[in-house]
């Protein structure tokens, strides 16, 4: 028989009540960084907390919000539109400068934000927004520009695993019930980072066991697990994992599998817009110039969605994903970025050749600028073999073509051209 342990959840009675409690996110909160500083030292700002699910986001906001000794306020953008929005501005009005927490930021429209900027920029309200999207992308720039942007990471094991201890030291329930985890694997792949996944897991295969001792292996966990567990929850439990094994499956070649995983999507009732982004992050990814098409009926896919809504952005949504789950496949340009950024990281930031920089003054062409550029449409076929690294990387190549019909016409390019750099 199941047992619930109490009506909070595990993951709600565990929120850390002070900053240093906070687990994870040293590169944050370490005594010497800038948040850490700020928030000490009482420095209100605005800011974006950018991060995975589950690392701690609307713990920080409350804890900041503890530390300004501000009013907190909360919306969630799923629930919330403008005019709860200006509800929170009329009350921060007449109690004073306040604390806005809004839980996926992302999910507000242009309009909506704007509502929010006024407010902001009187300091009538301290934004503190929480996002599992790039704020670059999903959050208008004059409110992103009014905000410190900070990223938070994915716990790692031994994070997630001082998460468990400190539950079972400072909970109630956990403590009389003193489970002995035997194994972690399966709380780790199951939480996938998310330290209120893993706690909520925790609670429930713990409260599955009616007398005894409580020991949790690999095999206990993944059984209660898949008894228990939602088939799909959009707002959080395995809202990221169906959407892994929906883009693991079109990466896969596989469009049968792809449909299946969205239509549980479908079913469960999820932003289509959300489904038609990772969509469309994949066609760079994992298909790129193999079929360049594949990036613009991606694209197209995004913008139909945007405009529709369910049930018609069903049938787009599965044209797109059968459409790249058939396509050729290549990673070349993702893994060309790839080592690029790791050699910028590795090597600084490198002068450009003076061949290569603009002369628009008289002083810069009688120093060099630009003297010994040579202009590729003054040679044959529009190329000449001329060397745009910079000094140090001569001859490096970080565009390994991939194996498919479309990218070999471009290796055969680059090694007509480039002669030995593509043998």
């Amino acid at each position: 028989m199941f047992h619930q342990a109490t009506p909070i959840p595990l993951a709600e009675r565990m929120r850390p009540k002070h900053l240093d409690d906070l687990v994870g996110q040293r590169h944050l909160l370490g005594a010497q960084q800038p948040l850490y500083k700020a928030v000490s030292n009482k420095q209100v700002h605005s800011m974006i907390l950018w991060g995975p699910p589950g690392v701690g986001k609307t713990s920080l906001a409350r804890l900041i919000a503890d530390a300004f000794q501000m009013p907190f306020m909360s919306l969630s953008a799923i629930e919330s539109g403008v005019k709860e929005i200006r509800a929170c501005i009329a009350q921060a009005q007449q109690a004073g400068a306040v604390v806005l927490f809004i839980d996926e930021i992302h999910r507000f429209n242009k309009s909506q934000q704007d509502s929010l900027l006024a407010a902001v920029e009187k300091g009538l309200i301290t934004l503190i927004g929480a996002t599992t999207e790039n704020p670059s992308f999903e959050v208008i720039s004059p409110l992103l520009s009014r905000c410190q942007v900070y990223i938070l990471e994915a716990l790692q094991e031994k994070e997630l695993q001082q998460v468990v201890q400190q539950a079972m030291e400072k909970d109630a329930w956990l403590k009389e019930k003193a489970p002995i985890i035997q194994e972690w694997e399966a709380l780790f792949r199951l939480s996938g980072g998310d330290a209120r996944k893993l706690l909520n897991t925790l609670e429930l295969v713990v409260s599955s066991v009616d007398d005894g001792a409580v020991v949790l292996s690999n095999a206990v966990v993944m059984d209660v697990v898949q008894q228990k567990m939602a088939l799909y929850d959009k707002s959080g439990e395995q809202h990221y994992d169906i959407i892994s094994a929906f883009i693991k499956s079109i990466r896969g070649s596989d469009p049968n599998a792809a449909v299946y995983w969205l239509a549980r999507m479908v079913a469960g009732g999820e932003d289509p817009t959300f489904i038609a982004r990772r969509m469309l992050i994949l066609a760079s990814e994992d298909i790129g110039n193999a079929n360049p098409n594949a990036l613009l009926l991606a694209q197209s896919c995004f913008q139909s969605v945007s405009v529709i809504g369910w049930p018609e952005s069903r049938i787009i949504l599965s044209q797109c994903a059968i459409y790249l789950a058939c396509s050729a496949k290549s990673n070349a340009s993702y893994m060309a970025i790839e080592e690029a950024l790791a050699q910028v990281k590795a090597s600084g930031d490198l002068p450009v050749p003076l061949a290569l920089r603009n002369a628009p003054t008289k002083l810069m062409k009688n120093i060099g600028y630009g003297a010994d550029y040579l202009y590729a449409h003054s040679y044959e076929n529009n190329f000449v073999a001329m060397e745009f690294m910079p000094q140090g990387l001569e001859g490096r190549v970080f565009y390994e073509p991939g194996n498919n019909a479309q990218e070999e016409k471009m290796r055969q390019f680059l090694k007509n051209n480039w002669k030995g750099k593509y043998e």
